[in-house]
């Protein structure tokens, strides 16, 4: 059963951050509903105007455990930091945990992310990072 959980941004180019997160977290881009092959085609027959074709995206598990990523296009930008962000499991446990959370982060700055400072305090490491968009995250 799929979790009944969404996680919605607000953003302004929905397609680039679904495909990021898609990237991210090994999910995929939400495919149109039957019988379209692909979103344009299902946009096209409903009527949406082209200029609005990317004002709306998703990313969602492959295997229907995690929530959905919902992006909707909205006119103002990010103007503060996040009051809640995505975190990113990828250390473990282990004397290679810099290192896995390291080659992560190499692996999400290929997809677009940027990162924005390491915090290494009171026995933890964990990056923090933004995606394309500016949102923070963290990767531990």
């Amino acid at each position: 059963m799929a979790t009944p959980v969404q996680l919605t941004f607000d953003c302004a180019d929905p397609g680039t951050q679904a495909r990021f997160w898609a990237g991210a977290l090994g999910y995929v881009l939400e495919p149109p509903p039957g019988p379209f092959q692909t979103w344009d085609e299902a946009l096209a027959a409903w009527g949406v105007p082209e200029e609005l074709w990317n004002s709306r995206s998703a990313a969602v598990d492959p295997d229907g455990r995690g929530p959905r990523f919902f992006f909707q296009q909205v006119p103002e930008a990010k103007v503060a930091k996040n009051r809640v962000h995505v975190d990113i499991k990828a250390g473990g446990s282990g004397d290679d945990r810099r290192a896995r959370i390291d080659a992560e982060v190499e692996r999400l700055q290929g997809l677009g992310a940027a990162v924005l400072n390491p915090v290494d305090e009171w026995g933890s490491y964990c990056v923090v990072m933004q995606d394309p968009e500016g949102n923070e995250f963290c990767v531990d």
